[in-house]
């Protein structure tokens, strides 16, 4: 008992560690954009990590930021330059398709919360399980851990959560696609959902969505970039046969398709010649370089 206790104990203070520093450079980098006039919001990440439990913490490689389209060129530029301090920025011009809100909606709701003294702004609970959800599908579920960000999103919601700013503030596809997600986390996770919208609704989980999210957790695809392979022919069309059909959640989301639909094909085929032409472009860009 003994023993199991000083484990506890130990991976609660990596993660308080890990969240110190984590929270130190967010707040540099906060301070170097307002010291430039923007104001950005901290979204996925950091941001969803303050709902985990305290001994879990959420690690991510590089900090999200959004900011508005206006402040985009200036925000890219501070961007690179914190390159050189070891702290990486995964910038967004606003939201672009990871929320159908108007960004002056979501930054005018977004909230401020302290994180090593400093206020940090983030989006509201409801706007940011929206985002997280989508931003998941469209990575194709592969990621099972990440799928923790909205079982502890849901878990361990404000007492205030308003689900109806969640789910009906956007049109009825995507209302469908992040209650999907939800549903996924009760179904693989155990989330509870007492006390939700869903817990008595007549909400399935298509079939077909189960099965793609199961065959890519049971064999992980080890995708990379096209471009860095154009000096390894062999491992460029392991690659390139991979993408002949893309993965069926990402084709649906990016083709802002019914995950209801009786069929995958036509977003499938869609997505892949979505996808060729800035494929194309990167791969003819790394040749000539």
């Amino acid at each position: 008992m003994v023993e199991t206790v000083d484990v506890i104990n130990d991976h609660a203070r990596w993660a308080i560690l890990q969240r110190k520093i984590q929270g130190q450079r967010i707040a540099r980098i906060f301070g170097l954009f307002r010291e430039n006039d923007i104001e950005p919001v901290l979204i996925k990440g950091f941001a969803v990590d303050r709902f985990y439990p305290p001994e879990v913490f959420r690690s991510s490689i590089d900090v999200d930021l959004a900011v508005s389209s206006d402040d985009f060129e200036r925000a890219s530029a501070l961007a690179a330059s914190t390159a050189a301090e070891g702290m990486a920025i995964d910038l967004h011009r606003e939201l672009r398709h990871l929320d159908s809100l108007a960004w002056t909606d979501l930054f005018e709701n977004s909230q401020i919360i302290n994180v090593e003294g400093s206020a940090i702004r983030v989006l509201r609970p409801e706007d940011h399980l929206r985002v997280v959800a989508v931003h998941w599908l469209n990575d194709g579920g592969v990621n099972r851990e990440k799928l923790w960000d909205i079982y502890y999103l849901v878990a361990n919601r404000p007492a205030d959560f308003e689900w109806q700013r969640a789910l009906d503030s956007v049109g009825d596809k995507r209302r469908r696609w992040i209650i999907c997600t939800i549903l996924l986390a009760e179904k693989y996770l155990g989330l509870d959902l007492s006390g939700t919208p869903l817990k008595h609704g007549n909400n399935k989980l298509p079939r077909w969505l189960t099965r793609s999210i199961e065959n890519s957790w049971n064999v992980p695809p080890r995708e990379v970039p096209l471009w860095l392979l154009t000096k390894q022919p062999t491992e460029f069309l392991t690659q390139l046969r991979s993408r002949l059909l893309p993965n069926p959640v990402r084709a649906t989301i990016e083709m802002e398709g019914d995950i209801d639909a009786s069929t995958r094909f036509f977003y499938r085929t869609g997505n892949f010649f979505q996808r060729l032409l800035p494929s194309l472009g990167r791969n003819f860009r790394s040749l000539e370089r």
